[in-house]
């Protein structure tokens, strides 16, 4: 049969390509005779060869007019694509990524159904032979959704064969010793965006780029305080199925615990006193000045991008999370109201020598407390002393305790003086509105509202217990707020009065300014109330203020369920160490271990995207080592959010002697039969020297 198809000249020109190289691809890819004389194509050859050709024609016709340039690659992407009825026009115009004279899309119907599976998948893998387009098209694919501000950062690893722990003894810094392993990487980076931007977003973090036993990486010390349902334990005790405190205040399941090894930690310290040891790669959510002048949520930072940049224009930089509201924990019974302990620890006396008593100047405190107890009354003794007597006490009688003498004595409180006081545990770990009812009293009888111009209303308190101080800045910060508290030597202060005499301090004083989120009462005492609704409260901030080097420690990493990822650890600071938000990409996967692949996937935050790519037949683990790429597709197969796209010999869009390649050595694994695979020797794994 023959044919004759004429053509625009135009699209006729374009078709023969520079020194006829598209006639020639095309010849190729047809079994059909090919002539172009000026405008006319002439096919001829058997009947169906000669109507494929046309079909083949006909797309590319169609794909000149709308624009598309033509290359040799592009004829292998429209016969592939009409071999397994799919349109080439749908496939060559989905471009992934454009920058300035760089355009990516896809050439094959693998490559086209690799991007759609990236974009409508949360996992995916991506395997098959070299060439194919695997790790560019992702990282196209990563670029683009950072430009659309979909991710927050992308980060790029690798599986450094034989260069975990010996990578130590390489000359050269990190990167100097990484960068021959991660090199593949950089160069995709720089086809997607400018060289200097790809630095800039390097040194921001924005793009990481490190070997996989670098995602480790974000950890803390084994001993770190992390705060559970029942109180802080050490981060070295937790394990899978645990629950600790999510930023929401309630409990949160522990998904993975990764022990880290020995690495360098640094002291995190914010300005109000609270601190916490992490190591260098260790995330933390924060806000900076920009972010609030563009009405942005925040951005997740690693520890080491804050190093040198805390402050700018006197101002800090950096500001943390602070609990969405306050830590539930258990309730609990107790055995004196929480509201009048917290009077008894601010003018009560404690020392159980004779009755308790309290002094106050307020008859409305001396109501509220008697109203606490059933069977005490309050007994005037002065305009500001109050005795607890029994309700049904008289003199001459059986002498029987108080029932505040007995429950201080319950508590530990009997024989304590101001400079002794604390807030019993039952109080501290206990529901929200038990330790609020306990701040309350606290701040009603030692504390008040303090205004200022132009701004918020803040809380003063003061006490002279050190441990009293401990436990106040406990309550505050587990109820969301922050506590800023500076000592008052006793030494060199003047004196105060008592009686028309002077009184020398015996104690230091600890003077605290205390800041509670908006919808807290800090006050029960209406002149106290009134005030500080009057000038309004709320608006506690937190900034970190100083990380300093600590030296090393054995450290873990652990990641939670709690939706933004962040967790408790001391001093009710918050933090995080998953991935969120991010686009990671697992390059050459056919050389991890099985331990290695579940790490890697189990590290996926919320609004994150994973794509791993790799060569099952490049495989340069030991021989006794399973591939943990070969192992998860018979682990994960089957799981909803997962795809796997299969490349072969027909996907490869590099050198065309590189498909002949990889065709030929598939053709070679065929012809060998599972006989004579079994008959192969198996090389003995290598002794090590001692």
């Amino acid at each position: 049969m023959r044919r004759q198809i004429e053509l625009p000249n135009a699209v006729a020109a374009e078709l023969a390509g520079s020194h006829d190289s598209i006639l020639r691809a095309l010849e190729g890819h047809l079994e059909c005779a090919l002539f172009l004389r000026g405008n006319v194509v002439t096919l001829d050859g058997e009947t169906g060869a000669v109507e494929s050709g046309a079909a083949v024609i006909g797309e590319l016709t169609e794909l000149i007019a709308q624009g598309h340039e033509i290359a040799p690659g592009t004829i292998a992407a429209v016969t592939g694509a009409l071999d397994q009825h799919e349109s080439p026009a749908k496939i060559l115009e989905d471009v992934v990524w454009r920058h300035r004279n760089t355009k990516v899309a896809p050439k094959t119907v693998n490559q086209k159904r690799y991007v759609d599976s990236i974009r409508s998948s949360t996992i995916t893998f991506g395997v098959g032979p070299a060439g194919t387009g695997k790790t560019f098209l992702a990282v196209a694919l990563a670029a683009a959704a950072l430009t659309r501000r979909e991710i927050s950062r992308i980060i790029l690893t690798r599986p450094a064969v034989e260069a975990g722990e010996r990578l130590g003894f390489l000359p050269g810094d990190v990167m100097a010793k990484v960068d021959p392993y991660l090199r593949p990487l950089f160069d995709a980076l720089r086809d997607m965006i400018d060289p200097e931007k790809v630095s800039q977003f390097l040194d921001r973090g924005v793009i990481e780029v490190a070997p996989l036993a670098f995602m480790r990486g974000r950890a803390q010390p084994l001993s770190t305080p992390v705060l559970t349902p029942s109180g802080f334990r050490s981060l070295g005790s937790l394990r899978v199925g645990d629950l600790v405190i999510g930023s929401s205040g309630h409990p949160t399941p522990v998904l993975g615990v990764y022990p880290q090894g020995r690495k360098e930690v640094f002291r995190l310290r914010s300005q109000d006193g609270a601190s916490t040891l992490c190591c260098a790669e260790h995330l933390w959510r924060v806000t900076t000045p920009d972010d609030r002048r563009r009405g942005k949520p925040g951005r997740v930072v690693e520890t080491r991008e804050m190093i040198g940049r805390l402050r700018a224009a006197h101002r800090h930089c950096f500001e943390l999370p602070l609990l969405e509201a306050p830590v539930e924990f258990e309730p609990r019974p107790v055995p004196i109201d929480a509201y009048a302990l917290g009077l008894l620890l601010g003018d009560g006396c404690l020392t159980t020598k004779t009755t308790p008593s309290f002094a106050t100047a307020d008859p409305e405190l001396a109501a509220a407390l008697e109203d606490s107890f059933d069977e005490i009354r309050l007994r005037p003794k002065s305009e500001v002393d109050y005795v607890l007597n029994r309700a049904d006490g008289e003199r001459g009688g059986v002498i029987v305790a108080s029932p505040v003498t007995v429950a201080l004595r319950e508590l530990g409180l009997a024989g304590t003086r101001s400079s002794t006081k604390f807030v019993p545990a039952v109080y501290l770990y206990n529901s929200s509105a038990v330790r609020l009812a306990v701040l309350q009293g606290l701040l009603d009888s030692d504390g008040g509202p303090v205004t200022q111009s132009g701004r918020r209303c803040r809380i003063q308190y003061g006490t002279c217990s050190e441990r009293l101080r401990d436990d106040v800045t406990f309550l505050v910060r587990s109820l969301g707020g922050v506590a800023y508290s500076r000592r008052r030597s006793a030494v060199g202060r003047p004196p105060g009065r008592a009686g028309g005499r002077p009184v020398r301090h015996a104690s230091d004083a600890f003077v605290f300014d205390i800041r509670l989120p908006s919808g807290l009462e800090p006050f029960r005492l209406n002149r106290k109330r009134a005030c500080y609704r009057h000038h309004g409260g709320g608006g506690p901030m937190r900034f970190v203020h100083s990380i300093e080097s600590a030296g090393q420690a054995e450290t873990v990493c652990i990641q939670v369920a709690a939706s933004d990822s962040l967790y408790v650890t001391e001093d009710f600071l918050v933090t995080h160490n998953t991935l969120n938000d991010s686009f990671v990409i697992l390059d050459e996967a056919q050389n991890t271990s099985p331990e290695q692949m579940k790490m890697f996937l189990t590290r996926l935050g919320f609004g994150s995207r994973m794509v791993v790519t790799g060569d099952i037949t490049q495989i340069d683990l030991p021989r006794e080592q399973q591939s943990g790429l070969v192992v998860v597709g018979e682990i994960l197969g089957d799981l909803e959010g997962i795809e796997f796209v299969r490349f072969g010999g027909e996907d490869v869009v590099r050198h065309k002697l590189v498909q002949r390649i990889v065709e030929a050595y598939a053709e070679h694994g065929q012809r060998l039969t599972p006989e004579l695979r079994a008959e192969r020797p198996v090389r003995p794994p290598l002794r090590r020297r001692a």
